[in-house]
């Protein structure tokens, strides 16, 4: 039975609306993760390397796509709480189109430019042509990419969250099977895991849109659609701290690298390379729940509906302290074996992730407040407050710490970095939780 967005929520049907989501982006996550798994363990540390050196440059690329669906989908879900469903579409439409439109664009300055993006981001001589050649594959993919963010949010806002989930499973299994097919049975190497990688991209981003296309039992549907300025505008400033998150996230994961090149060489790499691998999957669980609440919060906004709105910032605030000592404790745990899967065949490099990743788990106890308050101000159409948060924790914070700490703590301060940067946003959390609360009734 669908779940509509105007119903009341407990605790049980919350999760049961937002799971779709958290599965959603975990999947999106494991594509990052399975290529860099296969590329360590069957084609070598250089080109592990070499991935993780470029794979930022191509995530900040892709941030417009996030942008415009966390944005936009606030707008449109706000749009339909008011009763205006031909609009919400006319509205969803033009956001579509105007997403391709910048990923082709984006993919062809791309190209022009990868190879001197690639060395002022520290590639040296061993790993300059593996990251061009795996940079290049998954830029001719950059339009799919930004659609398949597009669509996670629209998927929600459009009652069809178990959808999402199922095109995001097919992209997910479709890049593990050819991983293996490309890079174990073809010896395809690094440009193996960048065609897989390239070709769940479009698994995920072009069957959604032809799904839109037609006509379909959603409440949304692709339609004509004119520029509307004011829109596009409201879109890009609601939607600014998530693509202040992805850009900030890319920025401050190149100067991560070009530290640990200088602290640890190709090794710190590596090793933060893992790190991030299971980041992604962790943080997915708290993106994809942001994503899941977000046009429920919207929607409730929009309608008026002051205490439905308090209910699910009280639940949601609840359940991001569980998930954060939850996901704390796991990381704790599987720091040994997750480690060892990766670089279990370099000592040197296995003990140094394993020392990283007991530094690296405590930020999850405090990471998941600050995504959800960034997401919950969007959904507000505060995309100010949102930005300010997202702009705090991944640049400012993180950027101050990968310099300053190291100072201090040398090596184990670059480890460090993102929880003292964590801890000291989630203070500006509060306070924007305390200070806008009876401006929008959420408290």
């Amino acid at each position: 039975m669908r779940i509509q967005l105007s119903e009341h929520f407990n605790y049980n049907k919350l999760l049961r609306f937002v799971l779709p989501s958290i599965i959603m982006m975990i999947f999106t996550s494991i594509y990052s993760v399975v290529d860099g798994l296969f590329v360590s363990n069957y084609v070598g540390k250089n080109s592990y390397t070499a991935l993780n050196l470029i794979y930022p440059l191509l995530m900040g690329l892709g941030a417009l796509g996030f942008m415009i669906g966390t944005g936009g989908s606030a707008i449109v879900a706000k749009t339909l709480g008011e009763g205006k469903k031909e609009l919400a579409n006319r509205y969803f439409s033009m956001l579509v189109y105007i997403t391709i439109i910048g990923g082709i664009l984006l993919t062809i300055v791309g190209l022009i430019f990868i190879r001197p993006i690639a060395v002022r981001m520290g590639a040296t001589e061993i790993l300059i042509e593996d990251c061009v050649v795996y940079g290049s594959i998954l830029l001719i993919a950059q339009t799919a990419f930004m659609l398949q963010n597009v669509f996670q949010s629209f998927f929600v806002t459009a009652e069809k969250p178990k959808l999402g989930l199922l095109v995001m499973i097919a992209a997910g299994v479709t890049n593990m099977l050819l991983d293996y097919v490309f890079i174990v049975l073809f010896h395809w190497e690094l440009a193996g895991a960048a065609i897989a990688t390239a070709i769940s991209q479009v698994v995920g981003g072009v069957f959604p849109f032809l799904y839109f296309l037609r006509k379909n039992d959603s409440l949304l549907r692709l339609t004509k659609a004119k520029f509307d300025g004011r829109v596009f505008w409201k879109t890009c400033t609601n939607g600014s701290s998530e693509l202040m998150t992805n850009l900030s996230s890319s920025i401050v994961n190149i100067l991560y690298n070009l530290q640990l090149m200088k602290l640890a060489g190709e090794n710190g790499v590596a090793a933060f390379g893992t790190i991030m691998y299971v980041n992604f999957v962790f943080i997915a669980i708290f993106i994809g729940y942001s994503i899941g609440s977000a046009p429920l919060i919207g929607y409730h906004y929009g309608a008026g509906n002051h205490d439905e709105l308090k209910n699910l910032f009280r639940k949601s605030l609840f359940l991001m302290g569980i998930f954060g000592i939850a996901l704390a404790g796991l990381a704790e745990i599987l720091a040994v074996p997750l480690s060892r899967v990766f670089v279990g065949y370099d000592p040197e490099l296995f003990a140094m992730t394993c020392h990283a990743f007991r530094y690296y788990a405590f930020s999850f106890l405090v990471i998941g407040i600050n995504i959800f308050a960034s997401s919950f101000f969007t959904a507000l159409s505060n995309g100010m407050i949102s930005a300010a948060i997202s702009f705090l924790r991944t640049l400012v914070f993180q950027i101050a710490m990968i310099y300053l700490l190291p100072l201090f703590f040398q090596l184990d301060g670059i480890w460090m970095a993102i929880t003292v940067a964590e801890t000291l946003t989630l203070f500006i959390t509060i306070a924007c939780f305390i200070a806008q609360r009876k401006h929008y009734h959420y408290a």
